[in-house]
C-alpha cells in the first residue's frame, strides 16, 4: 500500500491553494469542520480498506494497493 499525490501537478498546486485559503481544510467541501480537515477522515478510513485504491475526494491524493 502507498499514499502519493496525484502526478498532474496542475491539480495538486489548485487544491494545496485552496488548502491554504481554507486553513487545511477541503476545499472541495462546504463545511469546515473536523472531519474535513486534510487529510480528511473519508480518505483515512479509505487508506484503512485494503480493497480501495483510487483518489481522495478533491485528488489531491491516490492510494495504490
Amino acid at each position: 500500500m502507498k499514499v502519493r499525490e496525484n502526478e498532474d501537478r496542475e491539480i495538486v498546486e489548485r487544491v494545496r491553494k485552496g488548502l491554504e485559503r481554507t486553513g487545511g481544510y477541503c476545499p472541495c467541501r462546504l463545511l469546515r469542520t473536523p472531519e474535513y480537515k486534510c487529510m480528511c477522515e473519508e480518505f483515512r478510513r479509505q487508506i484503512a480498506d485494503p480493497d480501495f485504491e483510487g483518489y481522495c475526494h478533491c485528488m489531491l491524493y491516490y492510494k495504490e494497493k
